[in-house]
């Protein structure tokens, strides 16, 4: 079988996210599959040119994987005729650069969110991308977790009537760093290294109230720095700058309303890091990272509350699995593939810059409204 070779700059590497998910369990697996099948039957072939500013960390990861492509200098890789897509998973505040050298030596972009640091930024990418005519993508893993495609199926069935409000949860316990590392890099909590839950969670939201329940019109939002004091990677105090928690509330088209909790300075009592639960006239539907369970008006117990009386009966044990039907692959790994089909084959991608400048518009927006306390509504762009 024919295989076609496409050269892929990935920038940022050496980081969790950028090494775990983008290189091993999407590219890489790929690879291990024997290539991704194209319209006309021929496997693409991805090979990564890893880019990174520390060298050692590059050769060790070449090594592990038998790679050989790998450089400290960005510039020259883009230079590169057989590179044809650029990836960013650098920290914020260093990715505008990059993508802007990318858009001009005329790469198609496929990027982590936030897009920019500010919505300014990410508007001026997005219309650089569109004048030069490379397609460019955002990462949306999210929308690709099993738990969420379950969730997608019942809305797109009808199965809630008439969407009232979603309730969301995230979070976990990340330890300050001083008896316990941190599971985190230290810059997540310094503002002026573009740290913050907000700047990194609400993009999520946004992708994922949009593509599920319908555009977001308001925000209203309380960020909070729980824990300023941390140490950081080598064990060094340091002051936390940036929100570790954000509580927001969402107004969408149509009336729904949805409220989600991120933090990072909170301990799990619940099934799944994340959780979504949507109520509806007909339904409601309990959705995590892998599980989705339902309770569909006709099920519904009756509910009395009695505070002199102990609960009655198993409220969990009343609602239902969704099965899943399917084989689910890794989230990053399905969007890569659907990023690589447009690229290739021209097959439909929504998820691009202009999305992901929605997303940044949004945590603006939310860090507004906490400073100014008060409701925003959220412009079209």
């Amino acid at each position: 079988m024919k295989r076609r070779p496409i050269g892929i700059v990935l920038n940022g590497v050496t980081g969790r996210m950028g090494y775990r998910q983008h290189l091993v369990r999407s590219l890489l697996a790929i690879r291990a599959d024997g290539g991704l099948r194209l319209a006309d039957g021929s496997r693409l072939w991805p090979e990564p040119v890893l880019v990174g500013r520390n060298e050692a960390k590059l050769t060790e990861i070449a090594e592990r994987h038998g790679l050989t492509d790998w450089t400290t200098d960005l510039h020259s890789a883009l230079a590169r005729e057989d590179v044809e897509i650029y990836f960013d998973a650098q920290t914020t505040q260093r990715r505008e650069k990059a993508i802007a050298a990318a858009i001009e030596a005329g790469k198609h972009i496929y990027t982590e969110k936030p897009l920019a640091v500010d919505l300014a930024g990410a508007l001026e990418l997005t219309r650089l991308a569109a004048e030069s005519g490379v397609k460019t993508g955002v990462v949306a893993d999210k929308l690709f977790l099993p738990g969420l495609r379950k969730l997608k199926r019942l809305v797109d069935a009808g199965f809630f009537g008439r969407i009232l409000s979603i309730r969301g949860e995230f979070g976990y316990w990340v330890f300050e760093g001083d008896w316990q590392p941190g599971q985190r890099p230290s810059w997540n909590y310094r503002a002026e290294d573009g740290g913050g839950i907000v700047v990194d969670m609400l993009p999520h939201w946004q992708y994922l109230l949009e593509n599920l329940f319908g555009p977001v019109r308001t925000v209203q939002c309380v960020v909070a720095t729980h824990i300023d004091r941390r140490w950081d990677e080598n064990s060094e105090p340091y002051q936390a700058t940036a929100d570790d928690a954000a509580y927001a509330i969402f107004e969408l088209a149509g009336g729904v309303i949805a409220q989600i909790n991120s933090s990072w300075t909170v301990r799990v009592f619940r099934d799944e890091l994340v959780e979504f639960q949507v109520d509806g006239t007909e339904g409601s539907a309990v959705a995590g990272l892998r599980r989705c369970r339902i309770q569909h008006r006709t099920a519904t117990p009756r509910s009395v509350w009695d505070p002199d009386l102990p609960s009655a009966g198993d409220p969990r044990g009343e609602w239902s699995e969704v099965p899943d039907n399917q084989e689910f692959d890794n989230g990053f790994r399905a969007q890569w593939e659907m990023f690589l089909r447009h690229v290739v084959d021209g097959e439909p991608f929504h998820l691009d810059f202009a999305a992901g400048a929605r997303g940044v518009q949004l945590a603006e927006l939310g860090l507004r409204s906490a400073r100014e306390g008060r409701r925003l509504d959220v412009p079209e762009l």
